[in-house]
């Protein structure tokens, strides 16, 4: 039986990693690398003209970047943008989470592991990397402390517990096995805390956490 594929298309302007990348995705039988690119605004000219699911950025690309175009991407299309590269700063991370790129992960990830972000991605999920999570922490914590804390009041303990959880990498899944809830019923807290924050997805949702707390 034919399951439909995940279509990906693939922006980096190394054509070396560019290429390498799409021999490494094609093996996995769930996806379909519909084009590569070597820079950002082909990127959003490319799936502004097909329906693509995934978009794997690069950050550092000429024409465009992988975080400006990650904003276009998700702005204008129904495409999920995921940032695949070797720059762990954190002003990349968070302006690419703030443009609407569902994850962000490192090229030295392993293979299966960005397998299972394309997938969790194309899902609805966001995905950080455990090591870009754990700087990004640091550097919250470590940095100015001009962020808001986070108002307990505003949230019930569930919820709380909610967000820690997002904040260190859990899947919905994950998180329903660990409260003993339901998917859905976690996806509907989650619903509540981003209507209270005013958040847009679990990512945010995340960053909003480790701002605010220390812990």
């Amino acid at each position: 039986m034919n399951s439909i594929k995940i279509k990906l298309i693939v922006a980096d302007d190394n054509s070396f990693i560019r290429e390498g990348m799409k021999i490494i995705l094609t093996t996995y039988e769930e996806f379909e690398v519909a084009a590569t690119v070597s820079d950002g605004k082909e990127a959003v000219d490319y799936c502004l003209k097909h329906e693509i699911d995934v978009a794997l950025l690069d950050v550092q690309m000429p024409n465009m970047n992988g975080v400006e175009a990650a904003g276009l991407i998700a702005g204008q299309t129904k495409t999920k943008p995921l940032i695949l590269t070797t720059f762990d700063d954190d002003a990349y991370i968070l302006e690419a989470i703030r443009n609407g790129a569902k994850g962000y992960l490192l090229k030295n990830t392993d293979p299966e592991r960005i397998k299972e972000a394309i997938t969790a991605v194309h899902h609805g999920n966001s995905i950080l990397q455990d090591t870009v999570l754990e700087k990004l922490k640091a550097n919250l914590l470590e940095g100015p402390q001009e962020t808001l804390k986070i108002d307990r009041k505003l949230f019930t303990e569930r919820e709380l517990s909610i967000m820690k959880l997002i904040a260190k990498g859990f899947s919905n899944k994950e998180i329903s096995k660990k409260l003993f809830i339901s998917e859905g019923t976690a996806a509907n807290y989650i619903s509540s805390i981003l209507s209270k924050t005013g958040l847009e997805h679990r990512t945010q949702i995340a960053i909003y956490y480790l701002t605010g707390n220390a812990d």
